[in-house]
Parts: structure tokens; sequence; C-alpha cells
């Protein structure tokens, strides 16, 4: 047995035999041509024919994995028309009197370059859509349209790269998984391989290609990012372990999967998910999240050993709502502070680290900082249906800021030419008992509400959640906190805000009536808890007294 270890882009797990899948290629010769014309003309003509192509495998990425990652396609067919790219076409057609094949594929390969040494991770992912899209156009002059081996029965499919235009052909029902010895898990085929719930492990390392051979049995953990080839009977015993969990998630999946969350009296309530980075939205996805209710963004600066840029987050946002495929998405602004510390922050150290400086009030001390994320999410709200939702207000001075910077944000890139979208909600999370008690002044300011059950408890109760010593005195169901929230969601509704709730007794089904009964619209669960959620809600009746 040897194991190799990648990136875990979809979280499941799959034992089968290896099918090795070798990128297509079409040999490339450099030769001098007389007619120029011709090769610009062959040139027009092999464009038509993948232009074409791509068409046809937007339509069946449409059905397979949703419209907003069939636009990956949309994408190529633009790039393809690209004035740059296709200038540096004919100018080689042009300069040197050589074939139109060379020309392309040495454009593919300067522009794939340029992509490649951006800082940018997902900029860097892009230098293989032109390098997909510059093959493709060779095979289509060359007449020949060689791929790799379509799988006639179920297997694990491995190669050193895969193409998103060859992702999305395979036949899923045939994959188990995906292993590739290269990869990033900005690409677009990892996002493909998220969306078609199919474990996959990008990046195994060029050893892996080597060592492994077709037919070897493989063992992937997309959790972990680990591959087992040639598994022991311990290893195939741990997984085969892990599968069965899954499996029996799966179950449930089967019967509650594409039904919707309607009480028996007709009342609908959104089921979210609460998600802390990218890797965790093929969880949402598979326990079938209507959307993200709480994607935490503070973890992109707890596992950073500097402030990430504005590329850097715009390039994980944007990620995150478009594998959500147009399902909502709810990104909290930074909430560090407390229990969650960065040293590069250079905060110092507080007697009462819950009630210090901390989410949004650090956000509105180092307003830099808050400036460079929102840019982020504002550019980032033009590739799905955004909510950007603010932590620990406590006062209506603190939201006026805060929209007012957002005004300022919004301003700065209209007029430097940089689109976003206008229809980005804007809301605020209910943590404290001033914003509860505040809360008709705060409504109308907002689109949303989002309560935090984890601090309006401890904030309320006066209690440390975090102290084990305290645990009795922690009530979760305290009534004080539970009118708190019932008066939240009656002030939200005056003016038009929609209510939820993303702390942990969104899953606590015991409450789950109640809520409902107080007229919250969305419950934000971990995605494990989502189908237990909606079980709880199909059996409720709201028309029947209490």
């Amino acid at each position: 047995m040897r194991k190799f270890c990648g990136k875990g882009v979809y979280g499941a797990l799959a034992v089968g035999k290896a099918t090795f899948v070798k990128c297509r290629e079409t040999e490339i010769c450099r030769c001098e041509v007389s007619d120029i014309g011709e090769e610009l003309s062959r040139l027009e003509k092999g464009k038509a024919k993948a232009a074409k192509q791509l068409a046809q495998i937007y339509e069946r990425a449409l059905r397979e994995v949703g419209e907003d990652n069939a636009r990956i396609f949309e994408t190529h067919m633009m790039m393809l028309e690209d004035e740059d790219y296709n200038e540096s076409i004919r100018n080689i057609i042009r300069t040197q009197s050589v074939n139109a094949e060379y020309a392309v594929f040495v454009t593919g390969e300067n522009f794939a370059s340029m992509f490649s040494s951006m800082d940018d991770s997902y900029m860097k992912a892009r230098a293989a859509d032109v390098k997909d899209i510059s093959q493709r156009l060779c095979e289509c002059m060359a007449s020949r349209h060689k791929r790799g081996t379509v799988p006639k029965e179920p297997c694990i499919i491995c190669a050193d790269d895969l193409a998103p235009s060859e992702t999305v052909l395979f036949d899923k029902d045939n994959v188990l998984a995906f292993v590739t010895g290269k990869g990033s898990e900005n690409s677009h085929t990892a996002i493909l391989a998220r969306n078609m719930n199919i474990p996959a492990v990008v990046g195994a390392g060029k050893e892996f290609c080597e060592f492994a051979k077709d037919g070897d049995i493989v063992a992937v953990d997309g959790y972990t990012g680990e591959v087992f080839v040639c598994p022991d009977k311990a290893t195939l015993e741990m997984i085969e372990k892990k599968q069965k969990a899954d499996m029996e998630k799966k179950e449930l999946l089967k019967n509650l999967k594409g039904k919707e969350n309607v009480t028996l009296d007709g009342r609908r309530i959104n089921i979210y998910a609460n998600i802390g980075s990218v890797d965790h939205v093929g969880a949402a996805l598979f326990n079938d999240a209507e959307g993200i209710g709480l994607f935490r963004s503070e973890f992109l600066y707890l596992e950073s050993s500097d402030y990430p840029d504005e590329e850097r987050q715009f390039s994980v946002y944007k990620r995150v709502l478009e594998c959500m495929g147009g399902k909502k998405v709810i990104i909290r602004t930074l909430d560090i502070g407390a229990d969650k510390r960065a040293d590069y922050f250079g905060l110092e150290n507080e007697e009462n680290p819950a009630l210090g400086l901390r989410a949004i009030r650090l956000c509105l001390e180092r307003e830099d900082v808050f400036r460079t994320q929102l840019r982020a999410l504002f550019r980032a709200s033009v590739y799905g249906s955004l909510g950007i939702m603010f932590p620990m207000i406590a006062n209506e001075w603190e939201l006026d800021k805060v929209l007012d910077i957002c005004d300022s944000v919004k301003s700065g890139l209209k007029k430097e030419g940089t689109e976003y979208s206008t229809s980005t909600e804007i809301g605020i999370m209910i943590e404290t008992p001033a914003a509860a008690l505040i809360s008709e002044k705060l409504s109308p300011k907002v689109d949303f509400f989002s309560i935090g059950t984890n601090d309006l408890t401890q904030y309320t109760l006066a209690v440390d959640r975090q102290n084990p010593l305290l645990e009795r005195f922690c009530d979760t169901h305290h009534e004080a906190v539970l009118e708190l929230i019932r008066m939240t969601a009656q002030n939200a509704h005056k003016h038009g805000a929609w209510v939820g709730i993303c702390g942990e007794l969104a899953a606590d089904t015991s409450l789950t009536e109640v809520f409902l009964r107080m007229g919250i619209d969305e419950l934000s669960v971990s995605p494990s808890y989502i189908l237990k959620v909606r079980e709880a809600v199909r059996s409720i009746d709201l028309g029947s007294p209490e």
C-alpha cells in the first residue's frame, strides 16, 4: 500500500479500480505556409466548430450541474472570441507564415503562462481553461477529436489533470471519484466535481501518476485528501466504516432530497447551512441545503499569517457563490476577537475579551481592513446571490456607520468601473440583548436579521458559554432568550425584513415548532443537521393549537 496526499475538494469516499485518462493531445508541428489567407480561413472554421461543441457541452452542463456552473463553458466561448487571444494567433500566422495550429498552440501557452504567473490563486487556475480552449481549437482544425477513455464501468478516474469540458462529459454513474496529480481547489474541474457530488482529490502529485496503474484498487477520502493505492486490510476497513456512515446519510437524503421545507399546514421555511470555508460547500450541497446562511469569513484571517488581500478574498467569495449555483449565500464579515485571535492583528490582551474589541467593533477601529473585505465582497456579488451580514451590532450608530462605509465602497467601485450587484442583501446578526431590544429601530435599515443564539444566550444570562463549570447555568431554553428571539422576529416583520437563526439553537428540533410559531423565516445549521431539521419542519402543523 502507498498513501498520497492532495487536496480534498468534495467530502465523500470511494473505493474502486483506477482508470487512467490520458490528456487528449493533438500533435502540433510548426509548418511554414505560403497561403496566409487559407490559414486564417481554417482558423475561423475551426473556431466555428469549437463554438458548436462548447454550446453542446454547455447544454449538458445545464442538466448536470446547473446554470451557474454551466457558465464555465459560456466563459470558454467568450475566451474563444477574445480579441487579444485571436489577434495574437493571427499575428503569429501573418508574421511567421506558419500553420494555424502552431499559432494557436503558442498563443495558448503564452496566455496560460501569463495566468500561471499571477499571484491570485483563482487567476492561476484559469491557465488550465485557456489550454483547454486552445487544445479544442487545434483538434477542430485538425478534424480529429482525441479524448481520454470514457469509462464503461464504475471506476476511479485518475489523470495528470482534467479539463472542465472532459469532467462534465463523463457518465456520472460510472465515476466513483476523481484523482488528479495536478490541479487546484480553485479549478473549474474541482467546482464541477463538487456540484456533481463526486468524491475528488486534486494535487495528489506527479508520483501518484507514476506509481498507480490501470486496474489498481484505489481508496479515495475526499474529506482528508488522502488517496490509498492498493490499500491494506486495515485501511479498507477504515474507509468502509466511513463509507457506511456516509451511506446512512445518503439513505436519509434519498427520502428527503428535493422535498420542500413546508409544514403540514403549508408554511414554508428556508433551511440553510453554516460553513467555514469553500471546502464545506460540498457538504452543504450533498445535504440539500437551500443556501448558505452563515459563511464564517474570519477563517480566511485565522488561517493566514498576514492580512488576506482583496484578490485572495475575492477569489474565495466568488468560488462560494459559483459553487452554490445561484442559491443564497450569506457571508458574515470579519468576526475576530474574543476566543478567535490572529497574532498579526496585534490585539492587546483584554480582561474580558468576550466584551472587548471584537467583530464589528474591530472593523470600525480598523476601517482599512474592513473596506478591503467589503470591496472583495461587493466585487464577488455579481457571481451569485449574496447577502452580507455584520456581527455584534449593539447600537444604531454602529449600523449607520457600517451602511455609510458600504455606500462609500460601492461608490468607489462604480467610479473605477468595477461591476457589483445592486441586489445584494444587507443584514445584521442579533447577538446582544441591546440589538434585540432596539430591533424595531434597526429593521427598517436592513433586509434581514440573523440571530446568533450562542452569544445571545451568553450575554443575556451573563454566562461564559465556554466555561464547563457553568454548563448548568447556561440555559439555552431560558424564557428571556426565547422572548428576545420572539421580539426580534416580530420587529423584523413590521418593516419587511426577514429573520433567521444561525446559532446552535437552529438545529435544536425540540424548539423548531416554537421558532416557526414566532415567525422565524430561516434556520441555518451545520450541513449534517439539514435533513434532521427538514424532517422536523415537515411534521409540524401550525394550524393546530399549541
